[in-house]
This record gives structure tokens, C-alpha cells and sequence, in this order.
């Protein structure tokens, strides 16, 4: 949920710099896709019980962890940088947005860790 808010908020916003914005879109659409993959084919039951999906989910969860450690901090840095101080209405509502973005990315990767956690402790169980 969160990174389907990363991702609308980043998208929705103007960024100077579109190398920065296309990594965190490419975080923020590539662990929403493969999170929602994972949901799906656990709910049909195609892990079957077996311990190799749980090292695939933890495998998973630890590359989205730390693919968006690194989008929220770039995201945090770039959004410190824009002239925040601005008076203008309308540079000050894109840096509301960047920072609405840059909580909800520190959100979505503090949940990708605490998955991460217990998918450690379900693997380390097996």
C-alpha cells in the first residue's frame, strides 16, 4: 500500500532531476508488482509448503528492503535540496508532495524490513 503511494505521489510530482525520479519510480513499480505477485501465489497455494519459497520470500523482501532504503534516501536528499524556503505557492506545494513521498517510501521500506525480520525467522524455523 505504501509503495503504491510512493509511487502515485512521485509520479504526480515535478522533479528536476529525471534520473532520480525514474529509479524511485522503477523501485516503487518493481516491488509493488513483485509483492502483489508473491501475495497472489501464495493466496492460490503454488508454494505447496515447500522451504524454497520461503527463501524466495526472503530473498524478495531483502532486495525490496533495500532497493527502497536507497529510493527514499535519494528521495529525502533531492527533496532537502529543492529550495524549500521558496515563497512560491506553487514550488512549495511540489515540495509538500516530494516530502509526502519521502515518508511514505521510509514507511514502505521500514515495512519491507519488518517483513524481511520475520521472513528471516520463518526461514531460519524451516
Amino acid at each position: 500500500v505504501f509503495g503504491g503511494l510512493v509511487w502515485i505521489l512521485v509520479a504526480s510530482s515535478r522533479v528536476q532531476s529525471p534520473i532520480l525520479q525514474g529509479w524511485v519510480m522503477f523501485v516503487s513499480v518493481f516491488c509493488f508488482v513483485m509483492s502483489t505477485t508473491l501475495l497472489c501465489l501464495y493466496v492460490g497455494g503454488v508454494h505447496g509448503g515447500s522451504s524454497s519459497w520461503v527463501t524466495l520470500d526472503v530473498i524478495c523482501q531483502v532486495t525490496a528492503a533495500l532497493f527502497y532504503l536507497s529510493a527514499a534516501v535519494l528521495e529525502a536528499y533531492f527533496t532537502y535540496a529543492v529550495s524549500w524556503w521558496s515563497t512560491n505557492p506553487v514550488i512549495f506545494h511540489i515540495y509538500q508532495e516530494n516530502i509526502a513521498a519521502v515518508v511514505f517510501a521510509f514507511l514502505a521500506t521500514l515495512m519491507y524490513v519488518i517483513h524481511k525480520v520475520c521472513s528471516l525467522l520463518r526461514w531460519k524455523s524451516s
